[in-house]
C-alpha cells in the first residue's frame, strides 16, 4: 500500500500494527497546520515546539492505548489535544490566550493555487495579502471562528465546544465574519481574481 496516498484511519491501522514510517507520513501530513495553530496562539515559537512535541506524545499515547475512536476525523482530534494543551500553558501563566492575530497568520497559505502563469500568480497574491490585512480588522470572536472553520477544517460544532458557546452563536460569527469581509473589499475595492 502506497503510504503517502493512504487515509489518516490507515496510516493509524498501519502504525498500530507496528508501521512506525506510516505514523511519520500522518505526522507529515499534518504537522504544519497543527503546528500554526499553536504558534497562532501563543506566539512564542520556543513555547509552541514545547507543546507541539506535547500534543504528539499523547497523540502517540493515546493510540497506542486503543483509545482513537475519532471516525476519521484525525486532524480535528489533534487540534482539541493542542488546544488543551494551549489552555493549561496559558492557566499556567494564569491568563487566557487571545486571537487578536499576529502578522504571522496566514489563513490563504492552505488555498491550493493552479495559476498558469507568473502574472495571474502575482495577482491573486496580492488579492490574497489585500483580504488577508482586512481580516486583521474584524472583531477577535469573528476572526476565531473564520480561522477555525477555514483553517482547520473544523465543524460547527467542533468551533462551538472549542469556543464555549452554542453552534447558532458560531454560525452566526461566522455569518457576520463574511459579511463584515465583504463589506470591507468592497469598501477597500479589491478586485478577488480565481
Amino acid at each position: 500500500m502506497n503510504l503517502v496516498k493512504a487515509t489518516d484511519r490507515d496510516l493509524i491501522r498501519q502504525y498500530l500494527g507496528g508501521s512506525e514510517a506510516a505514523f511519520e507520513v500522518l505526522l507529515k501530513r499534518h504537522q504544519t497546520k497543527v503546528f500554526s495553530y499553536i504558534l497562532y496562539t501563543v506566539k512564542d515559537e520556543d513555547i509552541a515546539n514545547d507543546i507541539f512535541q506535547d500534543t504528539f506524545i499523547k497523540v502517540v499515547r493515546t493510540l497506542k492505548r486503543g483509545k482513537y475512536n475519532e471516525e476519521g476525523k484525525f486532524l480535528p482530534w489533534v487540534s482539541r489535544i493542542a488546544h488543551n494543551l494551549i489552555i493549561d500553558h496559558f492557566r499556567r501563566l494564569k491568563k487566557m490566550p487571545t486571537t487578536s492575530g499576529g502578522d504571522d497568520f496566514d489563513i490563504f497559505e492552505i488555498i491550493p493555487s493552479d495559476e498558469q502563469n507568473a502574472s495571474d500568480s502575482i495577482e491573486k497574491a496580492q488579492s490574497m495579502s489585500d483580504v488577508k490585512a482586512l481580516i486583521k480588522h474584524l472583531p477577535d470572536d469573528q476572526k476565531e471562528v473564520l480561522m477555525m472553520r477555514m483553517y482547520f477544517d473544523m465543524s460547527f460544532k467542533e468551533i462551538a465546544e472549542k469556543t464555549g458557546v452554542s453552534i447558532n452563536t458560531a454560525l452566526g460569527r461566522m455569518r457576520y465574519a463574511l459579511i463584515n469581509l465583504r463589506k470591507l473589499i468592497k469598501e477597500n475595492n479589491i478586485i478577488l481574481t480565481n
